[in-house]
């Protein structure tokens, strides 16, 4: 059969009685007879809760000490999955990060997985036993437990599918697949059976919550098939294999499947939103050569991202305007170093804007069809919706709006790319 890995969110462990559903679909999983390994969150609201112990603790905590109290949440979790399939009747025991090794490198709080160990860990799972793994911890060259930053358990559990070299590594999460957009904003959204790394590393980076955007990338790296599933599911439903989720899949994989089917590849794939920006406008900045480097460079210093960028039409006395985006919990920060920075700009005044929202078209049929754009442009302009900027990759259209109107933008835009399904009632 298959070697899977399967992932649980905090939703799906928090408590005794979801750890115990949770048990219930892994053991049906190794009962198919597959190869399993787990890999888990802490308890919904745990990893805040131990921050917050930190900062009491100590305002100006030591990274490396934050790393030992917050990767505990996941400890417990895994200890209670690994007892409660045992009380099953499964094989089954928990591995730390420092035990299979998990080796991760940089910063503490934020570190990468570098390499994983994994030969001890298959033997076990190849003599039957369920390998139970906490997300989001490993271990540095120095011998201290390191943390891959808030969401690593997505990225724990696509690094260990491609350690094991797993069939695919199934995320279990509170909803049942990728979306064509959010189905609480739209009834008529589709579940979509198949996604490419491409789009969903796009989605992911332009507000879909499904997945993390660096376990999507490390996926796309290693070639690990990622299937996304809800935990939430009746304990007589069959097993993940026969469940209709979303597989996230390589541009070869999304070919060769599309070959064998007899619809056409849809243009756009998915809307998504994003109301986390903010708007900056720098106004009379001087128009010449460097100026706006001497806006960026600080703010990449600084590790402030920036998105959208345009530099309105020079003015008569050689000056223009420049509109960008950060995040809005950012916004504070990046005021205070521009106004720092005034003098060296030479801007006149900062405007800044934080009730805007992000809203992208996102799908691989943007290579080779033109005119997403326009209709995009088309469809917001007919119900009045103002552009206030725009950003573009090869797949990818985004717009920034009145954040008022991103449910508004949201259905008129599913609706014009041909998305909405037609067996939902309205």
């Amino acid at each position: 059969m298959a070697r899977i890995v399967m992932k649980f969110g905090g939703t799906s462990m928090a408590g005794t009685e979801r750890i115990r559903r949770v048990a219930q679909i892994v053991r049906k999983q190794q009962a198919a007879g597959h190869e399993v390994a787990v890999v888990v969150s802490a308890m919904a609201g745990e990893t805040d809760r131990l921050v917050n112990f930190c900062r009491e603790a100590n305002p100006l905590y030591d990274p490396a000490e934050y790393d030992v109290v917050v990767a505990s949440g996941e400890q417990v979790t895994a200890g209670l999955l690994a007892l409660t399939l045992q009380a099953m009747g499964c094989k089954a025991r928990s591995w730390l990060g420092w035990q299979i090794p998990v080796h991760t490198e940089g910063a503490h709080a934020k570190a990468r997985v570098a390499d994983i160990n994994s030969a001890a860990m298959i033997s076990a799972m190849q003599a039957g036993e369920i390998a139970v793994v906490p997300g989001f911890q490993g271990i540095a060259d120095d011998g201290r437990i390191t943390t891959l930053g808030r969401g690593g358990s997505d990225t724990s559990a696509v690094a260990i599918a491609a350690a094991v070299k797993a069939d695919r590594c199934d995320i279990y999460t509170d909803v049942d697949g990728v979306y064509t957009t959010d189905p609480r904003i739209v009834a008529r959204a589709q579940k979509l059976k198949y996604v490419t790394y491409e789009e969903m590393l796009e989605l992911a980076s332009v507000g879909a919550k499904v997945l993390q955007t660096r376990s999507v990338s490390l996926a796309m790296k290693e070639g690990v098939r990622v299937q996304v599933l809800s935990s939430f599911i009746d304990d007589d439903a069959p097993p993940a294999d026969d469940l209709p989720g979303t597989m996230i899949v390589s541009d070869e994989e999304m070919a060769q499947i599309m070959e064998g089917s007899d619809m056409e590849r849809q243009l756009v794939t998915g809307i998504a939103h994003d109301k986390n920006e903010a708007r900056i406008v720098l106004t009379r900045v001087p128009d010449k050569p460097g100026a706006v480097a001497h806006i960026f460079s600080p703010l990449a210093a600084a590790s402030i991202n920036v998105d959208m960028i345009i530099q309105n039409v020079g003015r008569e006395k050689g000056e223009t305007d420049v509109t960008f985006t950060v995040p809005q919990a950012d916004l504070a920060r990046a005021q205070a170093l521009l106004e720092d920075k005034r003098e060296e700009i030479g801007f006149n005044r900062v405007i800044t804007d934080s009730k805007v929202a992000k809203i992208s078209v996102v799908g691989v049929g943007m290579k080779s069809h033109a005119g997403v754009a326009a209709t995009m442009f088309k469809a917001l302009a007919d119900r009045g919706i103002n552009i206030q900027a725009i950003s573009t990759s090869e797949i990818k259209v985004s717009v920034l709006i009145d954040e008022d109107e991103t449910e508004l933008a949201v259905r008129v835009l599913h609706t014009a790319y041909g998305l909405d399904a037609e067996d939902v009632a309205a």
